[in-house]
């Protein structure tokens, strides 16, 4: 599981990376056209392109079966659609007559403000971002290539020998979220607040699930293919964010981790076209769940609605 949220953190890092398409205004200019002081980004960026995704495990696995060799969680083109080319493309959200992108139709939009905090210092940072369309490719896993050395003639890691593909693919549309970052000291008690409305909630489409143990060389690897998944507040079409994200550091043997908070309503959600075995055998219908609530135990025999997530490394 850490691994996936790991391939969320890495796309984050794609839109930093993209930096010379922001559009920045000094103190002095938005003090003069806001009348406060700060500094405001606009990312006007419309597509973010990725030929492969690969994400390292450099001691492998030693229990049964394992080798303790490297391998690696890969994402690679499927040859179809937005990922016929590339592994993850990611861009804005235009269905609905653009009804899902910021007013100012940037991929997001950061407002950051420096702040005394009455001698615990920080830097809060507001930030927007418009409604994504998110394709992924099929995601895998490999042996992992060498890495480079100073003869290499590129960073290039990659993998080697056999792939063996786990999702065909998927594609996520979500609407405009907000979050609020604090850096420094946290006066909001963490590091990101979340705490946002998604209109029109959350849909992830043609998701694939593989099992290649039934792959021989005259039958395909069987598919468990779900034509559409869609989620929002019980009873509503949007979805609703309230998660507080923190980053715990090392205390004794505890190197360490992040923690994700969700206190989120109940959720409706519904999962369409359910095909066993293929993409195109018969559908055995429809899922519908209603008003699914989870809860966590700050202690025993109390229940709060929500979630607690921790991930670390091993």
């Amino acid at each position: 599981m850490k691994k996936f949220t790991k391939l969320a953190l890495i796309s984050s890092m794609a839109i930093s990376a993209n930096a010379m398409a922001m559009q920045a205004m000094d103190d002095a200019s938005l003090s003069a056209t806001t009348g406060q002081d700060g500094l405001s980004i606009g990312i006007g960026i419309s597509k973010i392109e990725i030929e492969k995704l690969f994400i390292h495990d450099n001691d492998g696995y030693s229990g049964e079966g394992g080798s303790g060799e490297a391998g690696a969680i890969y994402i690679k083109a499927n040859g179809e659609g937005a990922t016929a080319a590339h592994g993850v493309v990611i861009g804005a959200n235009y269905d609905n007559g653009g009804a899902y992108l910021l007013p100012s139709r940037n991929l997001a939009d950061l407002t950051i403000d420096s702040d005394a905090g009455g001698g615990n210092p920080f830097i809060n940072i507001a930030a927007a971002v418009s409604g994504l369309d998110i394709n992924i490719g099929e995601i895998g896993v490999v042996a992992s290539g060498d890495e480079a050395t100073t003869a290499s003639t590129s960073i290039r890691r990659g993998g080697t020998g056999t792939e063996n593909a786990i999702l065909t693919g998927l594609s996520v549309k979500t609407g405009p979220m907000t979050a609020n970052i604090q850096l420094g000291a946290a006066p909001q008690g963490a590091m990101i607040k979340l705490n946002a409305t998604m209109v029109g909630g959350l849909t992830i489409t043609d998701l694939g699930i593989l099992d290649n143990s039934t792959k021989t060389t005259t039958r395909a690897a069987g598919v468990i293919h779900l034509d559409s998944i869609q989620v929002a507040d019980a009873n509503s079409r949007d979805l609703v964010l309230n998660q507080s994200i923190s980053v715990f550091g090392e205390e004794g043997a505890d190197k360490g981790y992040v923690r994700i908070v969700s206190t989120s309503g109940a959720h409706d959600n519904y999962v369409k076209g359910i095909h066993l075995g293929s993409r195109d055998a018969a559908s055995i219908g429809d899922i519908e769940v209603q008003g699914m609530q989870t809860y966590f135990s700050p202690a025993q025999g109390q229940y709060t609605p929500g979630a607690i997530i921790t991930i670390r490394g091993h």
